[in-house]
């Protein structure tokens, strides 16, 4: 059975990107808006946009944060991460910078997002814990299948992280 896991990423930038991960089809992510409809939950405000994010990670076990050249600067982005860290979830990030965009180029490698995340009252960032994969492979096919053939691996590895993170509690 294919996990259930909420995708976060800059969606101006990565929305081409995000979804050929989506078509891999080895995972049960949330529906995705289009760019009409993110605009209208965006144009509601910020509990529009905090409703839509509880709304949507309900029921998943991982956030697969995939990390675009902006990736990083996100403030959306960083809160589902926050978010899904604080409710028990792993949390994992992709870099998907070499997957061709909706322009047929690839983009530069962005920032870790995961290091503008504390870790509790420990002063460390969530980088030290949770994990950013850089898939192997040099043009955008193979980063593809390096997705493909890793991303069940690199979700559970992500889940037993955070569990073991709760242990040591």
């Amino acid at each position: 059975m294919a996990r259930r896991v909420f995708f976060s990423f800059h969606f101006a930038n990565d929305f081409w990107r995000t979804q050929q991960v989506r078509n891999i089809g080895a995972l049960e992510g949330q529906s995705l808006c289009t760019a009409n409809a993110w605009e209208e939950v965006k144009r509601k405000g910020k509990a529009s946009i905090e409703k839509w994010i509880d709304d949507n990670m309900y029921g998943k076990s991982c956030v697969v944060v995939l990390v675009g050249s902006e990736t990083a600067n996100r403030p959306w982005v960083i809160r589902e991460i926050v978010k899904g860290w604080d409710a028990g979830k792993g949390v994992v990030g992709i870099r998907i910078n070499k997957l061709l965009g909706h322009d047929g180029n690839s983009c530069t490698a962005g920032s870790n997002p995961f290091d503008e995340v504390g870790y509790g009252n420990t002063g460390k960032k969530l980088s030290s814990i949770a994990k950013l994969v850089t898939p192997s492979g040099s043009d955008s096919k193979a980063v593809y299948d390096s997705i493909k053939n890793g991303i069940e691996s690199w979700i559970e590895d992500a889940i037993a992280i955070r569990s073991e993170a709760v242990s040591e509690r």
